[in-house]
């Protein structure tokens, strides 16, 4: 069989963080995953991080420039911390849209506790074939989700469907390292401390196993740049965080 060349494995499948499984295995399996995290998803996220995800999604924001009246589409971000921080910036609608029910049930409770339905819609609906109009929002934000996806160049083609002229394309993901020393502590982290955390925290180490692994598969930051322009995003450009633990990526429909 021929090799794919965007996820190293034979035609018809795909990788599932370092295992191999058939393409149409791939988004029941992430699902599993946060089916079960769910509750303790944004927990995690702080313990894993030291709470440095924070400050990097202020970072997307920041380069964002939320405006009145600008609409935004964050794909995989269930939770709402993305759509929260919009609107309190003083964005206009946002649609959330994620394929995990169980992520957007945890999302629409706290937006119920914070008193802050007001502009948020929750969709259920996969990257890949977004529910979406074509050229209906200003603004598609993903955070750390496109590494989940099965085939991300389907994905980012419908990112560029959905924005408007002039609309605006940002991906946070977890990226490569680029520093050989901070590479080598922060592998160490990785698959000795995450996983057990996902245990302790969460239980369930299989899940933080594949976090770490799935970083490990996802493109590194210039790759991912030129599969951006490839389908058709323009001014592409990227910006490491923390040494390239996590990166970045914007770019425009024009």
């Amino acid at each position: 069989m021929n090799e794919n060349p965007h996820t190293g494995s034979a035609e018809g499948t795909t990788h599932f963080g370092f295992r191999t499984v058939r393409e149409e295995e791939k988004s029941s399996l992430v699902r599993e995953i946060f089916d079960d995290v769910a509750p303790r998803y944004d927990l995690m996220n702080d313990l894993m991080s030291m709470g440095i995800h924070r400050l990097w999604k202020a970072s997307m924001l920041d380069w964002l420039r939320p405006r009145p009246g600008m609409t935004l589409l964050d794909v995989g971000g269930g939770t709402g911390d993305i759509a929260f921080r919009f609107r309190a910036r003083g964005g206009g609608a946002v649609t959330v849209c994620d394929i995990n029910r169980e992520m957007l049930s945890v999302g629409r409770d706290r937006a119920i506790d914070r008193n802050a339905t007001d502009g948020i819609e929750w969709v259920c609906g996969d990257a890949e074939a977004l529910p979406i109009p074509d050229r209906s929002v200003d603004a598609y934000t993903i955070a750390f989700c496109l590494r989940n996806v099965t085939h991300i160049d389907q994905a980012l083609a419908e990112a560029r469907r959905v924005l408007k002229p002039g609309g605006r394309f940002l991906c946070l993901e977890f990226s490569h390292v680029i520093l050989p020393l901070f590479r080598q502590a922060y592998d160490q982290y990785s698959f000795r401390v995450l996983p057990w955390l996902g245990q302790m925290v969460a239980g369930n180490r299989d899940a933080y196993q594949y976090l770490v692994e799935s970083i490990r598969r996802f493109p590194p930051q210039d790759e991912l740049a030129a599969r951006m322009r490839a389908v058709g995003l323009e001014a592409v450009k990227y910006r490491n965080l923390s040494g390239g633990i996590a990166a970045l990526h914007s770019g425009w429909r024009l």
